[in-house]
């Protein structure tokens, strides 16, 4: 009787605290989210950009690859926002190895002059997600003889935009300076 009675406390304690765990973590939790986000710039709905009649998301990396645009990061997800990950290869896998081998190789053939060590690692290896709408400032400036010389305008008027559409770290501490590739590919088309 008195294991008995031990096993239905213990139960009724089990199932309050499961009871609880589950308003917390799916009701609550997920409120509060959704709260903040409705404080927040675009209501937690991601930054959308109209450009010529087509919408864009500016939050999620796009697919950039002729010589008149800047490079986005590579995508182990076809920048395919549905399934963001990475690829889960590290650098003792040979097929990885090759692989960013093969980015450098294709970054120096489109960028004559710029030294192996010199290749951005943003620019050969995919991020976490697979879509990382940013580069570095340092990436997109490596690019501007590219593109400069496609669009056939002053390397010059390409490194002001490049400095134009560069965004500071958050307060001046957080985060990195960083170049978002479609707003820096729109503007670009802006021009030329």
């Amino acid at each position: 009787m008195l294991i008995q009675r031990k096993m239905k406390l213990h139960f009724i304690k089990a199932f309050k605290l499961t009871l609880f765990t589950i308003i917390l973590l799916a009701v609550a939790y997920p409120l509060a989210l959704w709260g903040v986000a409705q404080i927040t710039p675009h209501r937690g709905a991601g930054e959308t950009i109209v450009h010529k009649g087509r919408t864009y998301f500016a939050n999620v990396g796009q697919s950039f690859t002729d010589k008149t645009h800047f490079w986005s990061r590579p995508s182990a997800v076809g920048y395919n926002a549905a399934g963001s990950g990475g690829s889960n290869k590290g650098p003792s896998n040979e097929a990885y190895l090759a692989e960013v081998r093969a980015r450098i190789d294709t970054f120096l053939v489109y960028h004559p002059g710029v030294r192996r060590s010199a290749v951005p690692v943003e620019m050969v290896t995919a991020s976490g997600s697979g879509l990382d709408p940013d580069i570095s400032p340092d990436a997109a400036n490596i690019q501007v003889p590219r593109v400069a010389a496609a669009r056939g305008i002053a390397a010059s008027e390409v490194y002001r935009l490049v400095q134009q559409q560069t965004r500071k770290p958050v307060l001046g501490v957080f985060g990195t300076e960083k170049v978002n590739v479609l707003k820096l590919n729109l503007a670009l088309d802006d021009i030329r």
